[in-house]
């Protein structure tokens, strides 16, 4: 069992951050951030077994939820009758405001995801994400063929990268250390460019 002094596990997440922050997952040093305290590193092994657990101490709870909610997200969109998803298509991108509310509530923690993370299992995160929208993408087009509607031919790997452009554009916004107000007026002008661009690239109206 490990000993826990509450002040220094506190002291330790924010040296982390700000450490990871600065100098990435790979160019962090736990000497630094033990230094940064006044401790030693053995302090901190007594709270992480190495940097990669301190990271994840800092990102796993909201990367987990927003990944959760995404998906729960799609699948009750997907459990719709086709009708009412088509009907709801237009309104299904202001719905998910919620994300962006979502990440600048954590802003810290996707920063430290989108911008910090190469070498940790949260480098491809943003593929987790993007793999859910183009599923979802590609089965409500599947039941539209199957319904009979007339709709121009997508492939999938057209999918992918329109989910990914939707996806890396909106994290745009945490990789500039956008305010959140600037940060939900270029969210609505996002979501006006993708919806009208897939709706052209159906051949809808």
């Amino acid at each position: 069992m490990r000993l826990i002094n509450e002040k220094l596990a506190a002291d330790l997440l924010e040296a982390g951050k700000k450490e990871f922050l600065a100098h990435g997952f790979q160019g962090a040093s736990l000497r630094d951030i033990a230094a940064s305290l006044g401790v030693t590193t053995g302090a901190i092994y007594r709270y992480y077994t190495d940097k990669a657990e301190l990271f994840s101490a800092l990102v796993e709870k909201p990367a987990r939820e927003l990944e959760e909610r995404y998906r729960a997200a799609q699948k009750e969109f997907a459990d719709q009758p086709l009708q009412d998803q088509l009907t709801e298509l237009p309104e299904v991108s202001d719905e998910n405001s919620w994300i962006m509310e979502f990440i600048y509530d954590n802003f810290d923690a996707f920063k430290l995801i989108v911008c910090c993370s190469a070498g940790t299992g949260y480098e491809h995160y943003l593929d987790t994400l993007v793999e859910i929208e183009a599923n979802s993408g590609r089965a409500l087009l599947e039941h539209m063929e199957e319904a009979g509607q007339q709709i121009h031919q997508i492939d999938d790997a057209l999918i992918h990268i329109v989910s990914s452009a939707l996806f890396n554009g909106i994290f745009e916004t945490v990789r500039h250390d956008m305010p959140r107000d600037k940060a939900f007026v270029y969210l609505n002008d996002l979501k006006e460019f993708y919806s009208a661009g897939w709706f052209k690239l159906l051949g809808m109206s």
